[in-house]
């Protein structure tokens, strides 16, 4: 080894011993783990030619299924806007009893195995279930339709818009509302010139989180949609019934369009962020 790769491995001008070492097997891992299996399938649905890919993509029953659970994450994460920013204000400034037990079943969520809250979600709102049977009385059918999908979808991505937002909440400094409201500002005045423009960024990050999470979402919402073709199918659950049909240029036309539609939206999202935040920013 010469002296120049040897040079490499070593920490150099950082203060962390070893770091380019440690740089270069987390490189090397990353890219063996998530870079790897993301290229392969980008590559694999192409290998029958783009004639073969476009004969998968040109099937009714999988726009309207990828219309289902895109349609469904946008409205379950544009509906967790204010429900997580009320519970992060809630977390981060109200000082509730009860709050630390608040603060972590917020992860909840993230920590239940999907078919468990499927199966919990489906119970409760069924038409026999506790909330279901109350609901149907007044005419409101949640389950086996779209909106048991928002309902689920709600349920896994709240935790991203809240964690998205309470630390900037929490290091927002309170000078500069207090001296808006010792100036005669109203509380909708303040929130909306001194509170809204640096939270922007972290709702808008949230926003895309539970989106892109949405719109990949299987266990927690099989239970609960009826998974009817054309009305309540989603996406992740017709690539399941594609490879049980062996119809492997399906199902992997299926997952690529649905990875190219979080990472452009990913993508979106990281430059509308980076726009309100330099537009929030002091001149």
């Amino acid at each position: 080894m010469t002296l120049s790769r040897l040079a490499f491995f070593k920490a150099g001008g950082s203060a962390l011993p070893g770091y380019r070492l440690s740089l270069t097997l987390t490189l090397a891992w990353t890219g063996f783990f998530i870079i790897l299996p993301l290229s392969t399938l980008l590559v694999y649905p192409w290998q029958g030619g783009p004639a073969a890919m476009l004969g998968a993509l040109h099937d009714s029953r999988m726009l309207a299924a990828l219309w289902t659970s895109f349609s469904c994450a946008a409205i379950a994460a544009a509906c967790n806007i204010p429900c997580g920013l009320l519970l992060a204000w809630a977390l981060a400034r109200g000082n509730l009893p009860g709050h630390r037990l608040a603060d972590a079943l917020i992860d909840l969520p993230l920590a239940l195995p999907t078919a468990v809250s499927g199966i919990t979600l489906a119970t409760l709102y069924g038409p026999h279930g506790w909330l279901g049977s109350l609901l149907a009385v007044f005419g409101v059918s949640v389950s086996y339709n779209k909106a048991g999908i928002v309902l689920a979808l709600m349920f896994v991505g709240l935790p991203f818009v809240v964690r998205a937002v309470e630390p900037v909440l929490r290091n927002l400094p309170q000078d500069l509302e207090e001296a808006a409201h010792l100036l005669g500002a109203r509380p909708w005045q303040i929130f909306l010139r001194i509170i809204a423009a640096p939270i922007l960024p972290a709702l808008i990050t949230g926003f895309g989180l539970a989106f892109a999470r949405g719109i990949g979402e299987y266990g927690s919402v099989i239970f609960i949609a009826g998974n009817q073709p054309f009305k309540s199918e989603i996406a992740p659950l017709l690539i399941v019934v594609r490879l049980q049909e062996f119809d492997y240029p399906g199902a992997t036309a299926i997952a690529l369009v649905l990875l190219c539609v979080s990472l452009l939206s990913l993508a979106l999202i990281g430059g509308f962020r980076r726009r309100f935040a330099l537009w929030s920013e002091p001149a």
